[in-house]
């Protein structure tokens, strides 16, 4: 069986997309992320390897690595392409639906990748698709966000590409394979470090919560679920059993959880619970046991699904209604029923409600910390989910579709296309908690867990109902205000002001006098060499230039009163030559 490549199927789609209008470029829209799901499906038929193996520059490129690990990556990264896709048929711009498929490419490329240097370039090629995600909104506030994604992006690719070189120095070899924490050095830290980024580890998660908010509706999608869970599976790759993991992602739960509760946007809510979700998965790793990472990677599956069916809630709520901060928002529900449907599904899927995918995803992960013994992380995870259920499964869905009716009419009525893709979405958030087996079976790892014990239900519902209770409570308490909450992003943004001020003082004045000096002494000794030049111009070159061209001009007037038209001169003068020819000939 021919194997074609799943990211080469995007990139053909991403070429096609503005080269087509109506509904053909529907069809392409759908068939394109089709297509490379079921070239997947077929995946899990073939051998575990390596495939699509080049030679190139004396390296050995892996394009193609797959495995288990891969293979449930490759399965919900193709599905929430097609979700994706789906939601954003009714769009126009073809740019976004490029940049969206380019985006989808990078992350599919860089999950099949067995070597680094094929691995960096799809992890850049994510990076830059999604900035023009950002862009696509043309704002002014977006254009400034996506510069400064950008940025990040770029250093953690330059830390990323720095530990590489580094690594191949050291062992030879371009080969992405796991590594050992006591072996770990410099090289392998760095590479942590570029993958840390995208993964938005704290304290270098600021461009999430920065940028994602500011997408566009459709954009915003794409990207909740593809750069920080391709950084899970690298992390999950790579790096599985670094305790470091283990105490930065229990770190993440509750941060994330922390700035949700007091954020006022509905986007930057769901932005800061990726940090938190991703948290989950990057403890499951660290804590690298056969359930941890396991959890990990069916939390990072559940994950994708239920948050991508938040932001399509909420950008529905965006394109509607013309905002998504929740002290404009209320008494929606009688307005657009559908959305707030879908978006509660979601709140009480993130929230690890008994019958949803969160359900059965975080509490694998909760349980394998309590497996390694490690108590302290379980608690930190279990204290996140309950934030996680007061500020998304409450909070939100409360002040966007109940409380105080906000005055807001929708704009216009709800594309069909976006209703399906949440329905898509929604789906799979119910069928995979009634039916875990099914997400369990695509695990790397065989699973040896119960979700649906008496203790783990009894214990999850008396963590939801205390929290339901204190929010009602407390509900006056916590009614959305608009105000800015500073996040460490301020610190990149003084830290980027002090070398602007660098550049302008002491740098600038130091231009400044370079220039000074240069109009001084340099532009008079340039004055004078240039005088001289010029008069050895008109007295030397020109001079011999215009003797020859004198001399020229006199032969030329002997020469044009030597022709007297007269016949017997001209053989005369020919007859002469000839004989002294013959001449000079007999003496040589």
């Amino acid at each position: 069986m021919m194997y074609v490549h799943p990211a080469l199927i995007m990139i053909i789609g991403a070429l096609l997309a503005p080269l087509t209008r109506g509904v053909v470029r529907k069809c392409v829209l759908v068939a394109t992320p089709v297509i490379a799901f079921y070239i997947v499906t077929t995946m899990y038929s073939m051998t575990p390897g390596d495939y699509g193996v080049i030679n190139y520059l004396g390296f050995e490129l892996i394009t193609s690595r797959i495995d288990k690990l891969a293979l449930v990556f490759l399965h919900v990264f193709t599905l929430m392409a097609i979700i994706g896709a789906v939601y954003a048929l009714h769009v126009e711009d073809s740019s976004q639906h490029t940049a969206g498929f380019l985006y989808v490419a990078g992350s599919l490329g860089t999950t099949l990748a067995g070597d680094y240097l094929t691995l960096f370039v799809f992890w850049e090629l994510m990076a830059v698709a999604s900035t023009f995600l950002v862009w696509a909104r043309r704002e002014k506030q977006s254009i400034a966000a996506g510069y400064r994604y950008l940025l990040m992006h770029t250093f953690g690719g330059l830390v990323l590409l720095a530990g590489i070189f580094l690594r191949y120095h050291e062992v030879g070899s371009m080969e992405f394979t796991a590594m050992l924490p006591e072996h770990a050095g410099v090289a392998e830290y760095l590479i942590l470090l570029g993958f840390a980024l995208n993964a938005a580890m704290v304290p270098l998660h600021a461009w999430l919560p920065d940028a994602y908010p500011e997408a566009t509706v459709t954009g915003a999608v794409f990207m909740c679920a593809f750069t920080t869970k391709t950084a899970v599976y690298v992390l999950a790759r790579g790096f599985a059993g670094f305790e470091l993991l283990a105490i930065m992602g229990a770190v993440m739960t509750l941060y994330g959880v922390g700035y949700a509760v007091i954020e006022n946007n509905a986007r930057r809510i769901l932005a800061y619970h990726i940090i938190s979700q991703v948290g989950y998965m990057v403890c499951g790793i660290g804590i690298g046991t056969e359930m941890a990472v396991n959890g990990a990677v069916a939390h990072a599956y559940a994950h994708i699904l239920y948050k991508a069916l938040l932001f399509m809630g909420v950008g529905a709520v965006l394109e509607m209604a013309g905002t998504a901060d929740l002290s404009k928002l209320g008494g929606l529900y009688k307005k657009m029923p559908v959305a707030m449907v879908f978006t509660i599904i979601g709140g009480i899927a993130i929230s690890g409600f008994p019958l949803t995918s969160g359900f059965v995803s975080k509490s694998m992960v909760i349980a394998g910390a309590g497996n390694a013994h490690e108590i302290g992380l379980m608690l930190m995870l279990t204290l996140a989910a309950v934030g996680t259920f007061l500020s998304v499964g409450i909070k939100l869905p409360y002040f966007i579709w109940f409380g105080e009716d906000s005055g807001v009419e929708p704009k216009k009525k709800l594309p069909w296309n976006m209703v399906v893709a949440m329905g898509i979405a929604g789906f799979f958030c119910i069928f995979i908690g009634v039916v875990p087996g099914w997400l369990y079976k695509m695990l790397p790892f065989a699973v040896d867990y119960e979700p649906y014990s008496a203790y783990h239900l009894s214990e999850t519902f008396q963590l939801l109902g205390f929290t339901a209770l204190g929010f009602y409570v407390l509900r006056k308490k916590m009614v959305p205000k608009a105000k800015l909450n500073l996040d460490l992003d301020i610190f990149y943004r003084r830290a980027l002001d002090g070398f602007m001020a660098f550049a302008r003082n002491p740098i600038s004045p130091v231009n400044e006098w370079v220039s000074e000096l240069y109009r001084v002494v340099g532009y008079r000794i340039a004055l004078g060499a240039a005088a001289i030049a010029s008069r050895f111009d008109v007295s030397i070159i020109d001079g011999v230039v215009d003797g020859v061209a004198h001399k020229v001009r006199e032969t030329g007037d002997y020469v044009r009163h030597a022709q007297t038209g007269k016949l017997q001169q001209y053989i005369a003068i020919a007859v002469s030559a000839f004989f002294l020819l013959v001449l000079l000939v007999a003496n040589i």
